[in-house]
């Protein structure tokens, strides 16, 4: 072999062994990087802070909304075009130095696309004329097609579409605790206010009025709130706000005592005053005081509900019938009367005319009788 062939494998070899070795150094070198960055967080703590703090990514926003927030909000945009303000004239009566009619204000809700809205009877009773304004601000002149004083609910009548009507719900299905919400424009300025609250007793009567079978709720009412519907989470009424109670006979104040009238009521009432333009309560001719655990401990009665006959009338289905001072009436037709069922209010589900069939305890015996019902006296 010549000398220059001796080099030429002495620079061969020499070169496979410089390969090696280079290759060795950038293989550590690519595994060194590779190891940095694919550390677990456990395994490099500091480096995942030091990550998540880094400006050069945006910081992240979550929003959280409760669930029954967003139900509220939805119901509300659902049902807030179809409440109304109702601006009542008072005709002769006149204020202020220009010598304007006085108005009084209320609040109402649409209920059918024909453009009929209830409201309450002292928003519109010995009114001139009346006109109600929507949500959007728009006004229209309406007329009065019926008004029940002892309910204290009234149907008005507008011409032209209106912006959206609201639905009955079923009141006997309430449920003590369960949300509320009232809209209505308290002291006629404040259009489209919301409050909520919950059911906070049923079937109450609130003393000095004629009304009864009352949905009480801590869901703030106001001057002007009148008439506005009380609706429950599904956008449907279950009732209309007509009173609140702000302190007692005996001077005690209160807070969040508003009542409303049950949508059963409303519905059977309003359906009867478009019909008619009046109201033909059935009757049964008996005075009577519900049960309460004191009258049941004091006449001994079995019965925890109901009603104690105190008087009845001459001449009436219920002395045609046989009914008696100290009977118990527990039922109507089966649905029993308790601290969700009124008499009166079941006494809505019937007309004149119609034979009911009542449940009652005299002297330890279950007896039913049978009534026919009559137009109520004047």
């Amino acid at each position: 072999m010549s000398r220059s062939s001796g080099w030429i494998v002495i620079i061969v070899v020499l070169g496979i062994m410089l390969g090696v070795v280079g290759g060795g150094i950038m293989g550590g070198l690519v595994g060194m990087y590779v190891a940095r960055n694919t550390a677990s967080p456990i395994a490099s703590p500091v480096s995942q802070v030091i990550k998540a703090v880094s400006p050069a990514q945006a910081p992240i926003t979550q929003n959280m909304t409760v669930n029954l927030a967003s139900e509220v909000i939805g119901t509300v945009r659902a049902v807030e075009p179809a409440v109304v303000t109702v601006i009542s004239n008072l005709g002769g009566a006149t204020f202020g130095q220009g010598n304007r009619s006085a108005e009084a204000s209320g609040s109402g809700v649409v209920i059918s696309q024909d453009g009929h809205i209830v409201t309450n009877n002292h928003v519109i009773e010995g009114a001139s004329s009346v006109f109600v304004i929507y949500s959007d601000g728009e006004r229209a002149d309406a007329t009065v097609v019926g008004a029940d004083p002892v309910t204290d609910i009234a149907v008005l009548k507008v011409n032209g579409q209106v912006p959206a009507v609201a639905a009955f719900g079923d009141s006997s299905a309430l449920q003590l605790g369960e949300s509320v919400i009232a809209i209505g424009s308290p002291l006629g300025n404040y259009r489209g206010s919301v409050t909520v609250g919950v059911v906070s007793g049923l079937n109450r009567t609130v003393q000095g009025t004629a009304q009864d079978s009352l949905i009480q709720t801590d869901a703030a009412i106001n001057h002007g709130n009148s008439g506005g519907p009380l609706i429950n989470l599904a956008g449907q009424i279950v009732g209309i706000n007509t009173l609140v109670v702000r302190d007692s006979t005996s001077g005690d104040q209160a807070e969040g005592l508003g009542f409303a009238v049950p949508s059963n009521t409303v519905r059977s009432v309003a359906e009867q005053l478009i019909t008619s333009g009046r109201i033909e309560y059935p009757f049964i001719g008996i005075s009577y005081s519900e049960i309460n655990p004191q009258i049941a401990a004091e006449m001994n009665l079995t019965s925890k509900t109901g009603v104690v006959v105190s008087q009845v009338t001459p001449n009436s289905p219920a002395q045609a019938a046989g009914l008696q001072a100290r009977d118990v009436v527990t039922a109507i037709n089966r649905d029993k009367i308790d601290e969700n069922n009124s008499l009166r209010s079941l006494l809505f589900k019937y007309h004149v005319g119609d034979t009911i069939t009542l449940t009652v305890e005299r002297d330890g015996q279950t007896l039913q009788v049978q009534v026919t019902l009559v137009k109520r006296p004047a």
